[in-house]
């Protein structure tokens, strides 16, 4: 077992972070518990005894980070909400619209400066760590991520908590991990461990964390990670539910049983409708996200302050156009399940659904594509509830028809049914995880009888969003970051030559030349800086792709020709990002060529990665290992 060392680098990082977090604590356990613990006690228990134990101080300690983060958001918005009320109308506007835009700019300046990870979700974050970094996440990110995510969503920003509970919680089983194991798999192992308790915490949905962290992260079903999870899902529940309460946090349970009926004929045009508003939401938000990350007019701090001032101008907008009916005053701004409960209850007009619908729809985009700090759950199942919502009241108010067509609902309890069914739905066709998206809406009901249309549905969507976009969103952000997937099991085998695009597996780092150079120069500088390659690009000095030269072709240039003479009138053989793999291979192997520049479809001069034929074959022979 490693000795605990107060000056080492890891621990320095961590330590004296805001007095009184729940990750303090953690430490403080740890180190007591090092301390404490006799070596003859260490010296029994084996290293599969020993991660058990760690599953369940994990578990303990990322349930009460949960539950710190849940009450953080929710009485920051309480007291926001209660503050601005008291004021007269004009100063109620400016505390709504300045409160998000003042947490935007906390995010945006702390981002840019100190916390580079503490924006977006954190979940493409933690997956990144888990197959990048080896399940490393620090402690400082942890609290970070804490303290951003319930500023930007308590002070009135549209996105949820759940995302940021798993990022945090995944820091700290990533530390206890380091802390324990020397062994780097072991580490690693701790990672979706904390990610499963976060997910069962925040959502008090055990079964739903453990489906979600094998759909989400690992990509298989193995036996040997879920003894672990199960225990820290348990452990986080248990405490998630002693200071919370049994009920879910959302309050959707249905007493009564749905029979089978053919209204649930419903869930076919509903999972269509949130296949198509699904996939309008992933590249809404990842084109505005790229448009934000490309603009250089102002400076990067500034977007999220931009997404916040946003939020609340539609937020104040939606709280007038209904009419401050249906608690519509909570559904826009931070997470918004009040307004979703209403659906359930028949309290909210077609025209109220579909104007919160619209509010939150860009709300959201904006706020997580100009780099707020929180995540797409809740959002995601707000939007497919307000979507229910809409065909199940236009059912209710034709229930009339009862009387001429026997299968047609007479009662409004179809309702709730149809919210239920468009949550599944549209976190089907979002987070694209259709086992979780099945499981987490019985865990929020208790109902078993939807279990047909709510499959059928979820299927759908699920399938027309895989159509319209192979990307998930989460992969689709780390490839916007330009972050690496070549580890993850999904990028492995055969299927990367179908559809998948060659940005999965380029390497985003590139050595390039430099058009004005020497052959000699540019080979001396390769010596140098020791980059011996096949070949290079070759780029001018605005950092155009002029073209491209073999190692060997330099080498044999003789006299004082520039790189830029040797690769005039020749032809640039590229890809752009969103090549399938399969067809830029087929391309390399027609040209008989070893690799070529990954260029952008709108301009082919600029460079943006580089592709060879031993990174295609390190992803077929991936899946072989």
């Amino acid at each position: 077992m490693p000795e605990f060392k107060p000056d080492g680098r890891e621990e320095q990082s961590d330590a004296g972070q805001g007095g009184g977090c729940v990750i303090t604590k953690a430490h403080w356990m740890i180190h007591w518990m090092k301390k404490s613990l006799p070596d003859w006690m260490r010296a029994r228990l084996s290293d599969a005894q020993r991660f058990l134990v760690l599953c369940v101080l994990a578990g303990f300690l990322c349930g009460l980070t949960a539950v710190a983060f849940h009450y953080s958001i929710h009485h920051l918005f309480d007291w926001l909400w209660e503050f601005a009320s008291g004021q007269d109308p004009v100063w109620f506007c400016v505390v709504l619209v300045g409160a998000p835009t003042l947490a935007g700019l906390l995010v945006g300046l702390s981002v840019h400066y100190f916390a580079p990870d503490c924006a977006g979700s954190g979940i493409p974050q933690t997956k990144a760590a888990y197959y990048n970094k080896g399940g490393k996440i620090s402690g400082r990110t942890g609290i970070l991520r804490f303290v951003l995510g319930s500023l930007y969503v308590g002070l009135g920003n549209s996105l949820g908590r759940e995302g940021p509970t798993v990022h945090v919680s995944a820091a700290i089983s990533s530390r206890i991990g380091r802390w324990a194991f020397k062994d780097p798999a072991r580490v690693q192992s701790m990672l979706p461990v904390g990610m499963a308790a976060g997910i069962a915490a925040a959502f008090n949905a055990p079964l739903s964390a453990l489906t979600f962290v094998f759909e989400e992260l690992l990509d298989n079903f193995s036996m040997k990670a879920i003894g672990g999870m199960v225990i820290a899902v348990v452990i986080a529940a248990a405490v998630s539910r002693t200071i919370l309460g049994e009920d879910p946090v959302l309050m959707a349970r249905i007493a009564e049983d749905y029979k089978t009926s053919a209204w649930m004929l419903v869930a076919l045009p509903l999972g269509v409708a949130a296949g198509l508003i699904g996939h309008l939401f992933v590249t809404s938000t990842l084109n505005l996200r790229s448009w934000f990350k490309n603009r250089k007019t102002l400076p990067s701090w500034i977007n999220p302050a931009a997404g916040g001032l946003s939020c609340g101008l539609l937020g104040l907008g939606a709280f007038y156009l209904t009419g401050n009916l249906g608690n519509a005053q909570n559904s826009v701004f931070s997470i918004g399940y009040q307004s979703l409960e209403s659906a359930f209850e028949y309290k909210l007009s077609v025209g109220i659904i579909a104007t919160l619908l619209i509010a939150k729809f860009l709300a959201v985009v904006i706020n997580y594509a100009s780099g707020g700090s929180g995540g797409l759950f809740s959002p995601t199942l707000f939007l497919g509830g307000m979507l229910g919502g809409l065909i199940g009241v236009g059912l209710a108010d034709l229930q009339h028809l009862g009387e001429w067509i026997p299968a047609f609902p007479t009662d409004t309890k179809v309702i709730g049914g149809c919210v239920l069914l468009g949550m599944g739905a549209m976190f089907a066709a979002v987070v694209r995880c259709p086992f979780t998206s099945l499981i987490i809406i019985f865990e929020m009901t208790g109902n078993y009888s939807l279990i047909l249309p709510l499959m059928a549905g979820n299927m759908l969507a699920w399938q027309i969003a895989k159509h319209l976009q192979p990307e998930s969103i989460y992969n689709a952000l780390l490839l916007q970051d330009g972050i690496s997937l070549k580890k993850m099991p999904g990028y492995r085998g055969a299927k990367d030559y179908r559809k998948l695009p060659v940005q999965s597996i380029m390497t985003h780092e590139i050595f390039a030349l430099e058009s004005n150079e020497s052959a000699y120069e540019a080979l001396k500088r390769i010596a140098h800086e020791n980059k011996k390659y096949h070949a290079y690009p070759v780029v001018d000095a605005e950092g155009e792709l002029t073209g491209v030269l073999t190692k060997h072709e330099m080498e044999e240039t003789s006299g004082d020709k520039t790189l830029g003479e040797i690769c005039e009138g020749r032809e640039v053989v590229s890809v752009t990002l969103d090549s399938s793999i399969r067809d830029a291979a087929n391309r390399m192997i027609v040209r008989n060529f070893q690799q070529v520049p990954v260029v952008s479809q709108a301009d082919e001069g600029k460079l943006l990665g580089w592709l060879t034929l031993n990174d295609i074959a390190r992803q077929q022979n991936a899946a072989e290992g």
